[in-house]
This record gives structure tokens, sequence and C-alpha cells, in this order.
């Protein structure tokens, strides 16, 4: 570097003046001197910056990441991605592992009935990945995904489903998803009937509490199609669900007869809502369109088709939470009836949730014609509470406290819950009728 300043002021201070004025006196060539002094400094810092950068690395994106103001995730288009999580493990105590109704006491879904007391630990872990986009005049699509691990080490996955329509006017929905909750239990923790989803819902030798869930959907053997129109204050929608019939019946038995299913079910599922203020009120009605989906053969070989079944369903609510939620509440009215083959079922529940504490009641009323009681098994007639034709009055009783906001963290809950049930029969022969309890610790957990 020495060497290239030495260069540049020799170069500058000897350049040739021939053609300089010869009557330039001492004090000006000094002057003219200190100037090309001046302008040779400045080319060799020049000179030094440039030597300075070349040797210097090159920074790679990577080592300029931690110093960006903004980081964020680069989708193509418009597309908003959002990543969220919901944590619910539980602790549960209850009388039976066996129950009066197709309640599922327990979380974990290979758990089978029996007589012994409960204690145990059960829960999951949902993801969810939720994709929107929005394009001109109101449109949109987008999708959700929501995997879901159990604590007896299984995965699931609770929504999987592609929308798109136009904002505030009309809405399609494709695949695995829940349509209008036409039963809601406001914030329940353990009444959770084995039909939280359109399978499983009625077990052989228990009660039914019939709730307008067979068509609603989130089935694991079929899919949902789904379209729906917001028009004032009213809202409408049709849901179809698509889907292996008999999966309805835990181990597809049904009225002690073992089901042949012979090709799907098209279950349709019209509702109409309407809503003002705090006030809101439901109607919908549910039925399978196909014929002969399903049944059996009795004894003389004759098929019997066992897949007729229209619910008819309605809920008011009212809600000041939204606008109040420190002293708001909520109040769910809705009631039930099927008719299916064989057997009709009412239903009705009223629960209400002020100060983050719930209390419910729901009624049930099964009206068996046929039973085939030859076909039930000793094991199940040492737990069942249904074995035989008659008429069956299922009563359940539950409540929830919700204490939030565990060590400060706003998404952290913990909820204590309990529940009673009694059945009532008529009946000439009942399984065993006694009594249900059960109470429980659930974690809830947002992120």
């Amino acid at each position: 570097m020495n060497k290239i300043w030495v260069s540049c002021f020799f170069t500058s201070l000897f350049i040739p003046v021939s053609n300089a004025q010869a009557s330039l006196s001492l004090e000006e060539r000094l002057a003219q001197m200190e100037q090309r002094l001046k302008a040779t400094e400045l080319r060799a810092a020049t000179a030094e910056a440039e030597i300075r950068e070349l040797k210097t690395p090159t920074v790679t994106p990577a080592a300029t990441h931690a110093t960006a103001a903004t980081p964020k995730l680069q989708l193509t288009g418009n597309t908003d991605l959002k990543f969220y999580g919901d944590v619910e493990f539980n602790m549960d105590g209850a009388s039976r592992t066996g129950s009066l109704t197709s309640v599922k006491t327990s979380a974990h879904k290979d758990w089978a009935p029996g007589d012994k007391e409960r204690w145990d630990i059960n829960g999951r872990i949902l993801l969810g990945f939720d994709g929107l986009h929005k394009g001109a005049n109101g449109n949109f699509s987008g999708f959700s995904v929501q995997p879901l691990a159990d604590m007896a080490g299984k995965m699931n996955i609770d929504d999987a489903v592609f929308f798109f329509g136009q904002e505030d006017n009309w809405k399609i929905k494709i695949g695995r998803f829940e349509a209008y909750d036409m039963f809601p239990l406001n914030q329940d923790t353990f009444i959770e009937y084995s039909g939280n989803t359109a399978n499983d819902l009625y077990s052989d030798g228990y009660g039914y509490i019939y709730m307008m869930k067979e068509g609603r959907g989130r089935s694991s053997d079929g899919g949902n199609f789904l379209l729906s129109k917001n028009l004032d204050n009213w809202y409408f929608e049709v849901n179809t669900l698509v889907e292996d019939g008999s999966s309805l019946f835990v181990n597809q038995n049904y009225h002690g007869n073992s089901l042949d299913n012979r090709k799907n079910v098209v279950y349709v599922r019209p509702v109409a809502a309407w809503q003002s203020g705090a006030w809101s009120i439901a109607t919908a009605l549910e039925s399978n369109l196909v014929n002969n989906a399903y049944g059996y053969q009795n004894q003389k070989g004759r098929w019997l088709d066992q897949s007729s079944r229209t619910g008819y369903g309605m809920t008011l609510s009212w809600n000041t939470l939204k606008t109040d939620p420190q002293d708001g509440a909520v109040v769910n009215v809705s009631t039930a009836y099927l008719d299916a083959t064989d057997e009709k079922d009412f239903s009705a529940g009223i629960n209400a949730l002020w100060h983050r504490v719930e209390l419910g009641y729901i009624y049930a009323h099964n009206n068996i014609d046929q039973f085939n009681m030859a076909d039930v098994s000793a094991e199940c007639d040492d737990d069942c509470a249904v074995l035989a034709p008659g008429n069956y009055d299922i009563h359940t009783i539950h409540t929830s406290w919700q204490l939030p906001d565990i060590m400060d963290m706003p998404n952290f809950n913990i909820y204590l819950g309990a529940y009673a049930s009694w059945l009532d029969s008529s009946a000439t022969k009942t399984g065993n009728p006694d009594d249900r309890y059960g109470a429980r610790v659930r974690f809830k957990y947002f992120f």
C-alpha cells in the first residue's frame, strides 16, 4: 500500500510542465504543487478502499438472516398460511367402563366395555395447517388439514378439507369435516358420545342418544360435499355424505344382527338457520337416499333392508358471551327425532354456561320394535343395558368448570367435568340397570 502511495506522489509531482508558462513565480509553482499533492492523496485513499473491498469475503443470505428486520415465509401469490395446535389430555375416573348409552368415556378408541371401575389418562395433540387465497371481487379458496396424534401412539386426522366461494355470499366445501352442529353441548368435557364423528354412533346393546350426527360428516369411510349460502340474517347449507353406511354401527351390529354392506349410502342434510343479535334458531333434516344399502338375511334367507333412516332436528341458542366476555352467558335448547328401521328415537337437551361454569341435562327415549337376542353374546349380557324390544328412557346430567389462564398463560386452561346417567325401561328384559357416573380433569393448551 505504501508503494502505491509513493508511486502516485512522485508521478504527480514530476508531471512535465513544458507547457506551463515560464513566467510563473516561485510561490505560484509551490501552490500548484500543493494542489497536485492533495489530488494524489485522494486517489491513493480511493485505491486503498477498493483493495479493502476486494479482500472482504462475500456475505451469504444465511449470514444476513439474523439481522433481517422482518423474517417471513414466502408463498406464491397472496396466500395466507396459518399454523396452530390444540393439546388436550385427560385424567379420568368412572364407575364402570361400560355405559348405559353409546357414551365413549375415553378418548382411547381401542378401549372396550367392561364391568370394572376405570382410571386412566388419555388425550391427543392436534396440529392445524390452514391456507387461504383471496382473489378479486371477494372470491376465495383455501384448505385445512389437521393431523391428530393420540396417547395410544396412533396418528389420525380430524379435518382435511378444500373450500372455495365468495365472501359473505356462498361457499363450497369438499373433504372430511363436520357440518352444522344441531345438538351443541356447550362447554362439555365428559359426555363424549361415541358419535362425535359419523362413525360408531350406534352401539348395539346400549341406549342411543340421537343428536343429528349421522349425516354431519367427518367419516373415516367416506367424504362430504357441502354448499352453503348467506342471505341477510339467514344461513342455508346442504351437506351430502357418501360413505359405508354400516360404519354407523359399532362392529356392524344392529338389533342383534350382523349387517352386510352392499353399497354406499348417500345422506343429504339440509340446514336453515336464522340469527339476530344474541338469538339464533336452526332446523334441519338428514336422510339416507339409497335403498338396500345394508341389511341382513333372516333364518328363511330373506333379505331385510336396515338402511332406511330419516332424522329431524331443531336447536335454539341465546349467546351474549361474544359481546360480553366477562358476564355473558350461553343457553342452548336442542331436540331431535329419528325414524329408522325397527326403531324410533327422540332426544332433547338443555345446557347453560355462565362465568365459565356449565350445567346441562339430556333426555333420550328409544322405542325398539325388534331385537334378535339369540345373537347377543353372554359377555354383552353382563354389561349391556338394551337387550330386548321395548321403550328405554335415558337421563344424563353433565357439568364442567373452566379454570383459565393457568400460570398466567391465556392459552392454558384446566377443565373439571363430571356426569351421571341412569336408565328406565319398560322392556320385559333388560341388561345391567346400574347407574353410571364419572369425573374428569382436562388440560387444554392452544398454540
